[in-house]
């Protein structure tokens, strides 16, 4: 498996295994992801701006991380652990449900644990769905420390919790 930049020519993979990502978590009770979010022109946007990272081989896309330093501003308020302007922020990372369960998120992880790592960064934050018990365990088990919820209303009426992880 090779993780790479994504290109413009992959927006139609990526969004597809985004909408699966939505669905398998509906179909699973879980109200993180749905038929507006993640919407394809801001897919568009991660990949223009050089910030979507795929894991794939030859013929398909297995899965998808989003590396930025832009702090959104729900995240304002959120008292981090680290200096702001030293971080890396993780978005959408995402694994097609027909190969969930086979490491590809912990390489993703992994991939921008080392890249935040590798430029200096101090930390790497995120923020997963409170009422997503896997992904919660998964940072949790990486050392992320969860720190205050943020709201994203149009999603859920349940909190995102954030996640830190000192370098």
């Amino acid at each position: 498996m090779l993780i790479s930049l994504a290109e413009k020519n992959d927006i139609e993979e990526i969004h597809s295994l985004t909408k699966a990502c939505a669905s398998n978590m509906i179909s699973n009770g879980i109200y993180q992801w749905n038929e507006k979010y993640p919407p394809k022109n801001k897919l568009s946007e991660d990949i223009s701006r050089g910030e979507l990272f795929c894991i794939k081989d030859e013929s398909k896309i297995y899965g998808i991380i989003v590396i930025t330093e832009i702090e959104d501003e729900e995240y304002e308020n959120i008292k981090w652990l680290s200096p702001q302007g030293t971080s890396i922020y993780i978005h959408r990372l995402a694994v097609h449900p027909d190969y969930q369960r086979k490491g590809y998120a912990k390489e993703l992880m992994d991939f921008a644990e080392g890249f935040a790592h590798s430029m200096g960064y101090t930390s790497v934050r995120l923020d997963t769905f409170s009422k997503n018990p896997r992904n919660n365990k998964f940072y949790q088990n990486r050392g992320y420390k969860k720190l205050d919820d943020i709201y994203f209303p149009k999603q859920s009426e349940h909190p995102f919790h954030c996640y830190e992880l000192l370098l």
